[in-house]
């Protein structure tokens, strides 16, 4: 019954209603993320690391984009298709989509991993790295490498809160990721003054928060709304999976493009800034974190509606939607 007046709910409230409850959860997280960014780049500038350090982190910048890409690339196509599923009262794929998502993500972020260890050196060097000091090369491969630990629950913290949203709990959905970026600030501080790691206690902190918004996410499946999720759910359907790769590429070709223009700009700088280079790109990667805030606001309101545009089309309640 509450699932049905669940359903109920997406179709006949008023839409101003509806893009409150979903959009806001969804604005603030993104908020709380681009803001934690910003404080980030204050500990490390203040740190031993100083502008090196934070040009590290810039240089870092499009591979955690990339794999934001990707999580999103499963995440909004997954989350997509369960709210077309669910207006239409197709539970086998809806419940059969989530299921596919989980273990798609998965496997993309061992496979990232692997991929990061084994292409490493070519990989710093597509970022621009080769382009900075060595003490900035130094920065920048220590962060890397613990960054790159991280990915796995990074990519799937960021795919599943998508798919959380969509099931009918945005709160839930911006809590898991609220929670790991409040750590991640409490531990930044800790990790970089009080043990002096530096640039590698900022990595370390950001990893400790990733795996605590992935496993609140993970726990949300064991009572999930909207959802009946069984060993069938997680059978790959490649059908399932095609799907979802087809709604989801609109997300993905979003962030690939501020990872493409990220990686021609540190590029750019490393190579006509001269002595100058890790000081004006560490600027310019500030300036990125920052414009960030800008677009919690607009992706924010977007992403919030696509459960409730979703779940009318599915339901084929376009004209009264």
């Amino acid at each position: 019954m509450k699932e049905e007046n669940e359903h109920i709910y997406l179709t006949n409230a008023p839409v101003k209603k509806l893009l409150l409850k979903f959009s806001i959860p969804c604005v603030l997280a993104m908020l709380v993320s681009a803001l934690y960014n910003i404080v980030d780049q204050i500990f490390i500038g203040n740190s031993s690391a100083g502008t090196a350090g934070i040009m590290a982190t810039t240089l870092i910048f499009p591979f955690t984009v990339l794999a934001l890409a990707l999580a999103q690339l499963i995440g909004d196509g997954c989350a997509t298709l369960f709210s077309i599923s669910l207006g239409a009262k197709d539970e086998k794929t809806s419940n059969k989509s989530v299921g596919n998502a989980i273990i798609t993500t998965l496997i993309l972020g061992g496979l990232l991993v692997v991929l990061g260890f084994i292409l490493k050196t070519a990989i710093l060097n597509l970022l621009g790295a080769s382009g900075y000091n060595e003490i900035c090369q130094e920065y920048t491969q220590q962060y890397f490498m613990i960054i790159l630990c991280g990915t796995p629950f990074y990519m799937f913290a960021s795919s599943m809160a998508s798919i959380i949203r969509a099931s009918g709990a945005p709160g839930y959905s911006m809590l898991s990721t609220i929670v790991g970026a409040i750590l991640n600030l409490i531990l930044d501080p800790i990790l970089i003054f009080g043990f002096s790691l530096g640039v590698k206690g900022a990595a370390i902190a950001t990893i400790i928060g990733q795996i605590l918004s992935a496993i609140l996410c993970a726990l949300y499946f064991r009572k999930p709304k909207l959802m009946k999720l069984d060993a069938s759910s997680f059978q790959l359907d490649f059908s399932i999976i095609k799907k979802i790769l087809k709604l989801g590429i609109s997300s993905f070709i979003t962030q690939i493009s501020i990872v493409i223009i990220t990686i021609v700009a540190n590029n750019v700088v490393g190579m006509i800034g001269g002595v100058n280079a890790t000081d004006a790109g560490g600027a310019l990667g500030i300036v990125f974190k920052i414009f960030a805030i800008v677009l919690a606001f607009s992706l924010g309101v977007s992403v919030g509606a696509q459960p409730i545009i979703g779940f009318n089309y599915g339901a084929k309640n376009i004209k009264e939607f």
